[in-house]
């Protein structure tokens, strides 16, 4: 069972990589188009910046919400707890007190 779980967990990285390059990339495109707007001005700029606040941001936001929620799903498959609160102390800091 823990072979499946690694390899679903393998898979599920591979498409949770993928699709945060994907949103970073489009993140990275709405700053360009921004940027253009500002240099154009006008009626013209409001025109690029309504078009990117209401049809572009909101497939992003969507898609790199599912992203995360597919790393979560992947980490937990792969035995990986990194959002959980840890009960043990660790030994580094204990002395400097």
């Amino acid at each position: 069972m823990k072979e499946i779980c690694k390899k679903i967990s393998a898979v599920l990285k591979t498409i949770f990589g993928y699709g945060i390059l994907v949103c970073l990339f489009a993140g990275g495109l709405t700053f360009f188009g921004y940027l253009l707007a500002m240099i154009v001005g006008g009626e013209t700029a409001a025109a690029i910046c309504n078009f990117i606040y209401k049809t572009i941001t909101p497939y992003i936001i969507k898609i790199s919400t599912i992203m995360v929620l597919l790393g979560l799903v992947a980490m937990y498959l792969n035995g990986e707890t990194a959002l959980t609160s840890d009960k043990k102390k660790t030994s580094q800091h204990q002395g400097e007190m």
